[in-house]
């Protein structure tokens, strides 16, 4: 739910609803074909694509989907048939080490709509575009704003799909593929945040902040 609160240029249409009645005029007001997963969802369990074809079934994908709370509704993007991309981000900027951007892409396998390593899908190398950085770009305020040192954007074709706040996985795929070790970055940055709060205990915890 964290990722409604971005702006709606990077993201794309999404309904949180356990209402069948809302995701079926969902459905309709998006030409019939959306993603519907659960909130509580991860590697790609329990996704779906809902089109023209199996619209009688949308009740019973609801059902499913529902089980363990509210489901998610989302437009579906037709860039995603090519995959999505895996872009880190640190300190509110896209990790890059060594003039590497840490990031992988996901492929689909076969007919499957789901690009989850877990589900199936296929990693290979990314290419970190300008259309990639400026939905960095556009995300990084709240980012930093929130605190949010080291998160991974998924990122469909112009659009943002999803924020890992949690579990942002990968990191070891993407040093498969740029032949750079990211975990030493992340390691470097923590490192100093230890130090500078350290420092801050020691030279600033006895100041009145009401006099300043």
């Amino acid at each position: 739910m964290y990722f409604q609160l971005f702006p709606e240029e990077v993201r794309p249409a999404t309904l949180i609803t356990r209402d069948r009645s809302e995701i079926r005029d969902f459905a309709k007001e998006q030409g019939g074909r959306i993603v519907i997963k659960p909130l509580q969802g991860s590697g790609g369990q329990g996704v779906f694509l809902v089109d023209a074809e199996n619209l009688g079934n949308l009740n019973q994908m609801i059902e499913a989907v529902s089980r363990d709370g509210y489901v998610v509704a989302q437009e579906y993007l037709e860039a995603a048939a090519e995959g999505d991309m895996r872009l880190f981000m640190m300190n509110g900027q896209p990790l890059r080490f060594k003039g590497r951007y840490a990031a992988f892409r996901r492929l689909r396998s076969g007919d499957d709509i789901r690009s989850n390593i877990h589900a199936g899908g296929e990693k290979a190398k990314a290419v970190v575009d300008d259309v990639a950085l400026h939905i960095a770009e556009i995300v990084r305020p709240k980012l930093v704003e929130d605190g949010m040192f080291f998160v991974g954007l998924d990122i469909v074709g112009s659009k943002l799909m999803e924020i890992n706040v949690f579990s942002p996985g990968g990191l070891g795929s993407a040093r498969q593929f740029e032949g750079v070790n990211f975990a030493e970055a992340v390691i470097v940055a923590l490192e100093r945040k230890v130090e500078y709060m350290g420092y801050y205990k020691r030279n600033f915890n006895n100041i009145d902040m009401a006099t300043l």
